[in-house]
């Protein structure tokens, strides 16, 4: 593993780092963000996962995160968005390829190859945590986030993980992907014609197979009403009605003139850490 940029911020250090994976068959990058506390004692860590189009940059430069979790007390890891490399598979589309793994493990030729980005963050990065930073990392307490495509990420994995993440919260999530155009674009691809195999990455279909909502992770949404998204792709009302079927604990909190930007994640970015510091146990 190679450390390819570091800035101090806000007393912690915002880092870099690149390394070789086996899960996804290329070069993958990830950003960490250590809070001062760990100098002197593990740290909880929070996953964000970013969107269509998006690297692991984005969020570290525009989500305004990092004084938030030096105050709190966590760690945040932000991996890339998909696989990449001159060897990896590509569409000339923003929705599908490169910036567009939709956190899946693809099935598909010439997807396959490369596209386990759901191994990828569920087993593999917090393996290679572990191993580099097992004494500054508590990996015993984790949550997760996401914006988007991330948030539909953040959702899937939190679900079909419930003995890991004590927390999940996104922003303009995809909810129910199987049901709407960047879902039913991406998955065939990746997932093949099976529509029951897309159903194992759509957070409405594992809410509504839940035997029990109360065991579920609570669930934080942040979602703008002037999204241009919010009505042809994101259907936040879909997860919540599968919640209220299971009785599972889902806020969904819709924000008037906010759409789907930067802009909108950094304004309620220090919301939704404190929920999972709360979560975690992280006091700072």
């Amino acid at each position: 593993m190679e450390k390819i940029d570091e800035h101090k911020a806000f007393g912690g250090w915002q880092r870099r780092y690149t390394h070789a994976s086996k899960t996804c068959n290329c070069d993958m990058t990830f950003a960490l963000y250590l809070p001062p506390l760990a100098d002197t004692r593990r740290v909880p860590v929070v996953y964000w996962l970013s969107g269509l189009t998006c690297t692991d940059e984005n969020f570290v430069n525009k989500a305004g995160a990092q004084r938030v979790a030096a105050e709190l007390g966590v760690a945040i890891v932000a991996p890339d968005t998909s696989p990449r490399g001159d060897d990896v598979a590509d569409e000339d589309s923003y929705d599908m390829g490169k910036g567009a793994g939709f956190y899946v493990n693809a099935t598909e030729s010439p997807w396959a190859a490369h596209y386990q980005m759901y191994d990828y963050v569920v087993n593999e990065l917090p393996a290679l945590l572990a191993d580099e930073f097992g004494t500054t990392l508590d990996l015993a307490r984790e949550a997760i986030s996401g914006h988007s495509m991330g948030g539909h990420g953040a959702l899937v994995i939190g679900l079909r993980n419930v003995d890991r993440f004590a927390a999940i919260s996104a922003f303009s999530p995809i909810c129910a992907p199987t049901e709407v155009p960047w879902g039913m674009k991406a998955f065939p691809k990746y997932l093949g014609d099976d529509r029951e195999k897309w159903l194992a990455y759509d957070a409405t279909a594992i809410m509504n197979a839940a035997d029990n909502g109360e065991s579920l992770p609570p669930i934080l949404i942040e979602q703008g009403l002037d999204d241009q998204f919010y009505e042809e792709q994101l259907h936040p009302h879909r997860l919540e009605e599968a919640a209220d079927k299971v009785g599972a604990q889902v806020d969904v909190r819709r924000r008037d003139g906010y759409d789907h930007s930067y802009f909108f994640i950094a304004s309620f970015m220090e919301d939704h850490l404190r929920f999972l510091a709360k979560h975690l146990g992280a006091t700072g």
